[in-house]
C-alpha cells in the first residue's frame, strides 16, 4: 500500500476547486478565494486511511500546460470538478478533462479519477443522470461525489474517496464493462481459499471461514452473521454454499458483491493480509523480511518452521500413508507459481516407491533449502502463507541463525543441527554415487539415467542427537580456485583406490584448500570392491594421513545390492561436531572412549589437586 497519496483538483474556472479545500482545511465557506490555493499536506493521524494527504490545487490562468502535465504525472488520483448548475462544465470532463489526464496513456494503468459536482446547493435535484454515460465511458472513473464548498456537504466525504481510489484501487479488482473480477484478483483470491482450506475438502467451514475472519479482520464473525453470510451467497449463486459450508464459487462472489457495493477496501484487506501488493502479486517485503545473517553464521529451521510444515504435509497427506505421491505434492504446490522443487528431488532425499515424499524426507529438502538459500526458503514459506496461518509478523520467524562458526571453534563443538560435508575428488572416482550412497541406493539399485543431484541430505546420529548431514559434491574445476572459501563443517576427500593419480589430486586439494585451516577432513578409498592400483614413487595415502595428522584412509564401496552402510557418514558428521578432535583418529569407540576420559580426567585432576593441597596443609 502506498505511503502517501498525492490528489490533484482539476476543472473549469470558477466551478469551486479552490473553495473546496479551503473549506476542508478551515471548516468554513472562505471569504475571499484566491485564484490558486496553496499546497496543503494533512497529516496521517487526521486523515481516515492514516496516511499523508498532499492536497494540490490548479488554476488555468495562473500554469502553463507543461505545469499541468508535470503535476499529472506527479498525482495519484485527480479529482475533475464540475459545477452542477452549469451543464457546459458537466461536457467538459468528456472532451477535455479525462483526455487531458489519461489521453496519453496508452498502456499500464491510469489515473484513478473522481468526478465532483460542486454547488449541490444551487441544484438540489443533482446531475448523476447527466455524468452516468460519462462514467460508463471512462472505466478510469471510480465514483462521483455530489458536494457543496458553501454548505461543507460531503466535503471530507469527497476527499476519503480520493484516498480511497489510491489505496484501494478499484480497476486492479474488477472489470466494470464485465461485470466480473479481473482474472489476476481471481487468481490471488483463489490461492487464499486454497491456504484458509484446511481440510482441503473444497469449502470453508464455519470453523475455517472464522479463522480467515480472524486473521483479516481481527475478530470472528458472529453466529447469525455466518448464516447471513451463506444465505445471500445460496440466494445469487449456484453451488456457493454446498454442505453448509463456503465454496471457492461463493468466496469469489462474496468479494464481487464488496466490490460491487463500493466496499473494495475490503477486498483489499484479504489480499494485502495475505501479502499482496497494487500489482496483485506477492510483494518482495511480504516474501522476503529482513534476516541478517552475518558471516561465518547458518540458518536451520527452528521448532516453529518444522511445526508449521509438519501441518502443511499432514494436510495435503490425504490418504494419511504418512508420504505425498506425486498428485498430492502438485496439490501442496498449487500455491506457489511455479514448483520449487525441480526433478533431482528424489536424488536428494530418500523416497519411497512410486516417487512417494515421506515427512522424513520432506522435511530434509526444506532443511536444505534453508541452509544453501535462505531467501528462496523465506520466499516458499511465504507462499505457503506462513505468516498469517501462524498468526506471525513474518517467516523469518521460522529460522535460526546459528552463532558463528569461529565460536563453535574456539568451545570445541557445534551446537548446529544441520552439518555441510564437502565432497571433492577427481572426475570418476565416484562422488555421485557416494551422495546417493548417503540416501541408501548402491550402485546396484541406482537408475542408469537420473537427474543428477550435487546435494543429498539426510540425518545421522551423533551422541545420540539427530543431526541433518548435507553432502555437497563440489566440482573438480572449481576445487582449483584458490580464492573460493571454505564454508563446509568437515570435508570428505574422495579418491579411487584403482586409480593412484586420483589421490595425488586429493592431496593437491588438501593442501591447497584446507591445510591451513580448522575444517576436519576425512580421505575415503572409493571403489573398494576394486584390485587396487600401482602406488607411483612417494607417499602412499597412509602414510600422506599420518604425515598430517589425519586419520588413515576408510575404505568404502557402494557395489553391492544391499543398501551401504550408514557408518562412514555418521563418523563425518561426528568430526563436524567435534572438530577439536581433527587430528585424533576417530573411530567410534576410541572417539567416545576420549571423550568419557577427558571428563573423568578433568575429575580426577581436581581430586588429585585437592589432595595435595591437603597434604601441604599438614606439613
Amino acid at each position: 500500500m502506498k505511503r502517501d497519496v498525492r490528489i490533484l483538483l482539476l476543472g473549469e474556472a470558477q466551478v469551486g476547486k479552490t473553495s473546496l479545500i479551503l473549506s476542508l482545511v478551515g471548516e468554513e465557506f472562505p471569504e475571499e478565494v484566491p485564484p490558486r490555493a496553496e499546497e496543503i499536506t494533512i497529516p496521517a493521524d487526521v486523515t481516515p486511511e492514516k496516511v499523508p494527504t498532499h492536497i494540490v490545487d490548479y488554476s488555468e490562468a495562473e500554469q502553463t500546460e507543461e505545469e499541468l502535465q508535470a503535476e499529472i504525472h506527479k498525482a495519484n488520483v485527480v479529482c475533475v470538478v464540475y459545477d452542477i448548475s452549469e451543464e457546459a462544465t458537466i461536457e467538459k470532463i468528456r472532451t477535455k478533462w479525462i483526455p487531458l489526464v489519461n489521453g496519453r496513456t496508452k498502456r499500464g494503468p491510469r489515473v484513478p479519477i473522481i468526478l465532483v459536482g460542486n454547488k449541490s446547493d444551487l441544484r438540489p435535484g443533482g446531475s448523476i443522470e447527466a455524468v452516468l454515460p460519462i462514467m460508463s465511458q471512462f472505466p478510469e472513473i471510480e465514483t462521483c461525489v455530489e458536494c457543496s464548498a458553501k454548505n461543507l456537504r460531503n466535503i471530507s466525504e469527497l476527499f476519503y474517496y480520493a484516498q480511497k481510489a489510491v489505496l484501494h484501487p478499484t480497476a486492479p479488482l474488477y472489470d466494470p464493462e464485465a461485470k466480473q473480477l479481473q482474472p489476476a484478483c481471481t487468481q490471488a483470491l483463489t490461492r487464499i481459499f486454497r491456504l484458509c482450506d484446511q481440510d482441503l475438502d473444497q469449502a470453508l467451514s464455519d470453523e475455517e471461514l472464522n479463522t480467515f475472519q480472524k486473521s483479516c479482520f481481527g475478530h470472528p464473525l458472529a453466529p447469525q452473521a455466518l448464516e447471513d453470510v451463506k444465505m445471500v451467497v445460496s440466494k445469487n449463486v449456484a453451488g456457493g454454499v454446498w454442505n453448509d459450508q463456503l465454496t471457492l464459487d461463493g468466496f469469489l462472489f462474496l468479494n464481487t458483491l464488496f466490490i460491487q457495493r463500493g466496499r473494495h477496501e475490503t477486498t483489499w484487506a484479504i489480499l494485502r493480509r495475505f501479502g499482496y501488493g497494487d500489482a496483485l502479486e506477492l510483494t518482495d517485503d511480504y516474501l522476503f523480511p529482513p534476516l541478517p545473517v552475518p558471516p561465518g553464521c547458518t540458518t536451520e529451521l527452528n521448532h516453529f518452521g518444522y511445526q508449521f510444515l509438519q501441518r502443511v504435509f499432514e494436510k495435503h497427506d490425504q490418504d494419511h500413508d504418512g508420504a505425498l505421491s506425486p498428485v498430492e505434492l502438485q496439490s501442496l504446490f498449487s500455491v506457489f507459481p511455479a514448483a520449487p522443487w525441480g526433478p533431482e528431488l528424489p536424488y536428494t532425499v530418500c523416497t519411497a516407491a512410486g516417487g512417494q515424499l515421506p515427512l522424513h524426507s520432506f522435511l530434509c529438502q526444506w532443511t536444505l533449502v534453508t541452509y544453501v538459500d535462505v531467501r528462496r526458503c523465506l520466499g516458499d514459506l511465504g507462499y505457503l502463507g506462513y505468516p498469517v496461518l501462524s498468526e506471525q509478523d513474518s517467516q523469518a520467524h521460522a529460522i535460526t541463525v546459528t552463532r558463528e562458526k569461529r565460536l563453535d571453534q574456539e568451545k570445541g563443538q557445534t551446537q548446529r543441527r544441520v552439518l555441510l560435508c564437502e565432497v571433492v575428488g577427481a572426475r570418476g572416482v565416484g562422488k555421485s554415487a557416494f551422495l546417493q550412497a548417503f540416501l541408501g541406493r548402491s550402485l546396484g539399485l541406482q537408475e542408469p539415467s537420473m537427474e543428477l543431484s550435487v546435494y543429498a541430505i539426510n540425518t545421522v546420529h551423533v551422541n545420540r542427537q539427530e543431526k541433518y548431514l548435507i553432502l555437497h559434491e563440489v566440482g573438480a574445476d572449481s576445487l582449483l580456485d584458490v580464492a573460493s572459501d571454505v564454508a563446509c563443517d568437515v570435508a570428505c576427500l574422495l579418491f579411487d583406490s584403482s586409480n593412484p593419480t586420483s589421490f595425488t589430486f586429493c592431496a593437491r586439494i588438501y593442501k591447497q584448500r584446507y591445510l591451513d585451516g580448522q575444517t576436519p577432513c576425512l580421505f575415503i578409498s572409493s571403489k573398494a570392491d576394486l584390485p587396487q592400483g600401482i602406488s607411483p614413487p612417494g607417499m602412499s595415502p597412509a602414510e600422506f594421513c599420518h604425515r598430517h595428522r589425519l586419520p588413515a584412509p576408510v575404505p568404502f564401496s557402494c557395489i553391492s545390492s544391499a543398501a551401504p552402510s550408514t557408518a562412514i557418514f555418521s563418523r563425518l558428521a561426528t568430526m563436524a561436531t567435534f572438530p577439536y578432535l581433527v587430528h585424533t583418529e576417530l573411530h567410534p569407540t576410541s572417539f567416545w572412549l576420549q571423550v568419557t576420559l577427558g571428563a573423568v580426567g578433568a575429575a580426577l585432576a581436581a581430586v588429585l589437586s585437592f589432595s595435595l593441597y591437603r597434604a601441604l596443609v599438614k606439613s
